[in-house]
């Protein structure tokens, strides 16, 4: 959901977009503290999570409690996904998630950033994050609004992705920079040899 649906949504509940956002955000708090209160069932994670995201999740994903997130329902996520404990997702602006991704403890990804113009800097500007096919995200690192992750990619534990991540790379540091490319088996064999 783009910015444009929440001010669709407030309009129809007749308040301003800012009323409507504190709403989703009380909806998201509720529904994150039923899913970290106490130990669930791998089941019951399934179906509280797809509760806070409003749809549901591919088969095989698997989370760590606890999770935070100030909105929910703009979280896609494909087959096969992991998320360690402690990920907070900031999601006004959409995270999609592919299929087999792998998200590590204390993991953020951020969508909104504010405006720079201190006059206007109560504006929020969304963008989304989306992560590519089997990517591993190492633990606490940060995801900032607008970047996209490739297909088999690795984020190295600590990193602040700022900008693109190409498919079957490996980005590390702050800011994060490419460091390699993704070792693969028929290329680690050649290499030992």
């Amino acid at each position: 959901m783009g910015y444009e649906e929440f001010e669709r949504r407030a309009r129809e509940m007749g308040l301003p977009v800012y009323q409507y956002q504190r709403l989703a955000a009380q909806r998201a708090m509720k529904l994150s503290a039923e899913l970290n209160a106490s130990y669930h069932e791998p089941e019951e994670v399934v179906r509280l999570f797809s509760q806070l995201i409003g749809k549901p999740v591919g088969e095989g994903f698997c989370l760590f409690p606890p999770f935070y997130t100030d909105y929910g329902q703009n979280i896609t996520v494909g087959k096969n996904v992991f998320l360690n404990s402690g990920c907070r997702f900031q999601d006004q602006g959409g995270i999609t998630i592919g299929d087999g991704a792998l998200i590590g403890h204390n993991v953020v990804l951020a969508t909104l950033n504010h405006n720079e113009d201190p006059e206007r800097r109560n504006e929020t500007i969304p963008a989304p994050i989306v992560i590519g096919k089997n990517v591993w995200i190492g633990a606490n690192a940060t995801v900032t609004p607008g970047v996209t992750i490739g297909d088999g990619a690795i984020v190295a534990a600590g990193a602040v992705v700022t900008r693109d991540v190409p498919p079957d790379t490996v980005v590390g540091g702050v800011p994060a920079r490419m460091l390699r490319p993704v070792r693969k088996a028929d290329r680690q064999r050649k290499a030992e040899t």
